[in-house]
């Protein structure tokens, strides 16, 4: 079977934005979740490797374990595009169980057994390697997956996945301690997909580490425009302005991450930054 029959009905869509954290170098799990839609899935319901999917997916939910284990029985019971869509489920059941180093190389062997021409598919299957790589730690093999993924996405003349691409290099480069480069792909990753909230947050979160602190807030601000309820742009949005000198901004940007999510681990941490600040500050005259 040709994965040109599969592949497209299972893959071939970008889907929803991931939600992946930019404040946590280590927080790499959720792009890797980011799953064909099952509509996607099921466009060819009598196909049978297409049917075997749906099953495996749905069992990556509820029992990510006897899915790695049935995933693993049929890559090596299979060839061609059945072995490259055991791969792709093996990968996720991996990545839901946190065994890196497996998801990276099934993920690596689905990109590498996928048709040259299919330069898209290859580009998807790359950037999950790499999200794998940088998941288990290798940050210099998931900044070169990643690099790979990105400029197969460019030559596809897919701008969406060379933008999360993009954004994930970011992730990479900052972890190495690049923080230059990881700006100059962030410019990358916004300009393909102005509308990734996660991207502008990330954005204003290394300018404010380096102290350029006028263009933070102009990142923070985009932020906030495209997703004005999260509370961790209310956070950065906060450290931003109390940095720049801006006391009562950042103290009514967290007060509203509290009011929004009282219950969250952001609300605690902007409690705790209420906290340092010391009660308001009188601003009423004195005779």
């Amino acid at each position: 079977m040709s994965l040109a029959v599969v592949i497209p009905a299972i893959l071939m869509q970008v889907g929803p934005v991931p939600n992946v954290s930019s404040q946590a170098a280590d927080d790499f799990a959720t792009e890797l979740q980011n799953r064909p839609s099952r509509e996607a899935v099921m466009e060819e319901p009598d196909n049978p490797v297409s049917i075997w999917l749906a099953g495996c997916l749905d069992l990556v939910e509820t029992d990510p374990a006897r899915a790695h284990a049935q995933a693993q029985i049929r890559r090596n019971e299979t060839t061609g595009a059945e072995r490259v869509i055991a791969n792709h489920c093996l990968g996720l059941a991996a990545t839901e169980l946190e065994l890196w180093s497996d998801a990276q190389t099934a993920f690596l062997a689905a990109r590498d057994e996928t048709p040259v021409e299919e330069i898209r598919t290859r580009s998807r299957f790359g950037s999950l390697a790499g999200n794998a790589a940088l998941g288990g730690g290798d940050l210099e093999a998931g900044l070169a997956l990643l690099t790979n993924a990105q400029e197969d996405a460019k030559n596809a003349q897919e701008g969406t996945l060379e933008g999360f691409a993009a954004f994930d290099r970011a992730r990479a480069l900052d972890a190495l301690g690049r923080q230059e480069e990881a700006l100059g792909s962030l410019d990358n990753a916004t300009r393909l997909i102005p509308q990734l909230g996660d991207a502008w947050l990330f954005k204003a979160t290394l300018l404010r580490r380096s102290d350029r602190l006028g263009e933070a807030q102009a990142a923070i601000e985009r932020a906030v425009e495209i997703t004005p309820n999260d509370p961790q742009i209310g956070l950065e949005a906060g450290v931003i302005a109390v940095l720049d000198g801006r006391e009562e901004a950042a103290r009514a940007s967290w007060q509203s991450v509290i009011d929004s999510l009282p219950d969250s681990r952001q609300a605690d941490a902007a409690r705790g930054y209420i906290a340092q600040l010391g009660p308001p500050s009188d601003t009423s005259a004195t005779p």
